[in-house]
């Protein structure tokens, strides 16, 4: 099993918002970052943990809660849509340039672990989300990692 973390933008798309979708689930679409989509095309698998990280929130950033991989990755249609603010000319059906994956609701946090919390956790200090520079969507996270947010959230 693998350990991610994917950012979103809460007043786009957040942790209720996910709980509220038919069968508590959705696909994780608009990633249009090659790293980004090499983790969901090609490491994400069905069952793994994702951290659901609100990022650039109008009140607090942090992790907000816990989605399952609920499937794993296809093409990410709406790059083909040109109503889509998604669409990209150069994805095609026959040659799909990004991919998406499919994130199933687990659990809300009673409150959100900020990411100040997470920078002053010296048991987090290696986590790539804190590192300078990393500012990708889609993040691993150790297995460690992902159980020292669990118990923070909880405090």
């Amino acid at each position: 099993m693998n350990y991610w973390l994917m950012k979103t933008e809460p007043d786009v798309f957040s942790i209720d918002d996910l709980y509220n979708k038919p069968k508590k689930t959705e696909p994780w679409d608009g990633v249009r970052n090659y790293q980004a989509r090499n983790f969901m095309r090609d490491e994400m698998k069905k069952g793994d943990m994702v951290l659901f990280y609100h990022s650039n929130a109008k009140a607090e950033t942090g992790v907000a809660g816990v989605a399952i991989v609920a499937k794993e990755s296809y093409p990410d249609f709406t790059s083909w849509d040109k109503k889509s603010k998604y669409f990209d000319p150069k994805s095609s059906e026959d040659k799909p340039r990004w991919f998406m994956v499919d994130v199933k609701y687990k659990k809300k946090f009673k409150r959100i672990v900020t990411l100040s919390e997470i920078k002053e956790n010296k048991r987090l200090k290696d986590m790539r989300l804190i590192q300078k520079g990393n500012r990708l969507s889609i993040l691993p996270v150790k297995k460690s990692e992902f159980d020292e947010i669990l118990k923070m959230s909880e405090k």
